[in-house]
């Protein structure tokens, strides 16, 4: 019964995760089927996550008033019902409107895989094995979505992608309905003002997912509506701010949330989901900006596979108490040399040559999380159970809106960096330079036998320069992001040595003397 509970935790989690990536991985395919711009069609992707990383914090009160049992089983109904929808997915419009309803409907899949995963331990192993199992899982999605994406579309396109998601959900809800969770007592918890302040919460959140998805697309600072959509969610975020401040029983405790080591556990959070989208964007937007598809790079991430379930069960077997700091230092030092080992990719570059690199990367993502998460969930439990919620919403909101800040900081970076090395290499073109007429003649030279004005064979040879300059250009900015992922990584690490030194002075000055011997 326990290995059943963690299949079926697998199952949702991957359920889950693959609902989202297959369409984050595949956005040039799939525009084709909706009829869609490349800036259309990652609007799928906003879609999905500006409710979505908003909706645990309504959950977690649901389920506590509702039921557990009732949670589950309408949770994973609602997640059929999106599913099935996919399927009459004809245009961008009716896209846009299914994928804002599974990102409804994904929402509770990863409350129930870690439930489902923890039910599966006793109270003493939940927390050091049972949590980096549901963590590993649930990460798993992102390369396996590009593993299996290939296949799915060459058996039938957009289509073939959809009626995977719809079986999965099937059998997700199979196993949901034959392993009934533990009960779990009820209370009514839910006031009326919990839903304005949720409301307006889900507004500034979802505002914020869409300016992070689409933000480096239309550019930060060219499209007026990104000004707005920020506005609206400052304007939100404080006002439910203020009504929080002055709750009896708030949803979310503001005070405690601003405490100085609640603050230093976010920023460590969204420092690691920065470094880690080194391996989230990093290889595959290299190896895209080489001209290389899903279908030949397959191979890199059946190693990250490989190295992310790797990583938690090594996780499962250290995590005990008085080691996170010694995880996340080998964790850091992994990220460095990964990172500064991609730093040094040519347009030769092929997923061959970052096998290593990407194994160290993976590797150490599944050691980050468990540990840092047991951390803060303790010190909420010191805290109080009332506490739970608020620590539940600071994770969830640095793993979802941090992981969407990482991706557009680091996807910016690269922009702006390949812009600086484009006009720099550019400067050395001019047909008066002998190599450079030399090379635009060879260019050319593939168009000699069907085009015979010369002008014109010039001309084509010189789009061509063009373009091997932009992706000379891509290749270097992309070392840039790698370099600056590496350097993030070793102060992070410095910082983190300095931490762990300075607290173990404090605690040595506290001690009190030992007793004097006769």
């Amino acid at each position: 019964m326990a290995a059943a509970y963690v299949g079926a935790s697998v199952m949702l989690g991957l359920a889950q995760g693959l609902g989202m990536n297959l369409v984050a991985a595949n956005i040039p395919q799939i525009q084709g089927t909706i009829g869609a711009t490349v800036n259309e069609t990652t609007w799928l992707v906003a879609a999905y996550m500006a409710p979505n990383v908003s909706l645990s914090l309504a959950l977690i009160k649901i389920r506590t008033q509702y039921g557990l049992r009732n949670f589950a089983e309408l949770s994973i109904l609602g997640f059929v019902i999106a599913c099935v929808l996919n399927l009459f997915i004809r245009d961008l419009p009716s896209a846009l409107i299914v994928r804002f309803m599974s990102g409804i409907a994904a929402a509770p899949m990863s409350s129930l895989a870690f439930l489902y995963m923890l039910e599966s331990f006793p109270p003493e192993k939940k927390l050091n094995i049972g949590l980096p199992m549901a963590l590993t899982s649930i990460t798993l999605s992102a390369p396996l979505a590009r593993l299996i994406s290939p296949a799915l579309f060459d058996l039938g396109g957009f289509h073939a992608v959809t009626m995977f998601e719809l079986g999965m959900a099937m059998v997700a809800f199979a196993l949901v309905y034959a392993l009934p969770l533990a009960p779990q007592p009820r209370a009514k918890v839910i006031e009326k003002l919990d839903v304005v302040s949720y409301l307006l919460i889900a507004v500034g959140f979802g505002s914020t997912a869409i300016v992070l998805v689409l933000g480096r697309l239309y550019w930060w600072l060219e499209a007026p509506w990104i000004g707005m959509l920020l506005a609206l969610a400052v304007v939100c975020i404080t006002v439910a701010a203020v009504i929080e401040l002055n709750r009896k029983n708030p949803l979310l405790d503001i005070r405690w949330l601003a405490s100085p080591p609640i603050l230093h556990f976010t920023g460590v959070l969204l420092m690691f989901r920065l470094v880690l989208s080194e391996q989230a964007l990093g290889a595959s937007s290299l190896f895209q900006a080489l001209g290389l598809t899903n279908d030949q790079t397959r191979s890199v991430y059946g190693v990250i596979l490989v190295a992310s379930v790797a990583g938690g069960m090594t996780c499962a077997a250290l995590m005990k108490h008085g080691k996170e700091e010694r995880i996340h230092i080998a964790a850091l030092i992994m990220i460095a040399v990964g990172a500064y080992l991609d730093s040094r990719a040519t347009n030769l570059t092929r997923p061959e040559q970052v096998y290593y690199s990407q194994f160290l990367i993976a590797f150490a993502g599944a050691l980050i999380l468990p540990p840092a998460m047991k951390s803060g969930l303790m010190s909420a439990l010191k805290k109080g159970p009332n506490y739970i919620l608020s620590f539940i919403i600071v994770f969830l909101a640095t793993q979802s809106l941090g992981g969407l800040l990482g991706s557009a900081v680091f996807t910016s970076f690269v922009t702006i960096r390949e812009q600086f090395h484009h006009n720099v290499l550019i400067e050395h073109i001019a047909l008066t330079d002998p190599l450079v007429a030399q090379r635009v003649a060879q260019l050319g030279g593939a168009y000699s036998k069907v085009i015979t004005d010369k002008v014109l064979v010039n001309a084509e040879g010189l789009v061509l320069l063009s373009q091997q300059a932009t992706r000379e250009a891509y290749v270097l900015a992309y070392n840039d992001a790698f370099m600056l992922i590496t350097a993030i990584a070793l102060i992070l690490l410095f910082l983190l040595i300095a931490h762990i030194a300075i607290v173990a002075i404090r605690n040595k000055m506290a001690a009190p003397p030992l007793p004097a011997t006769a």
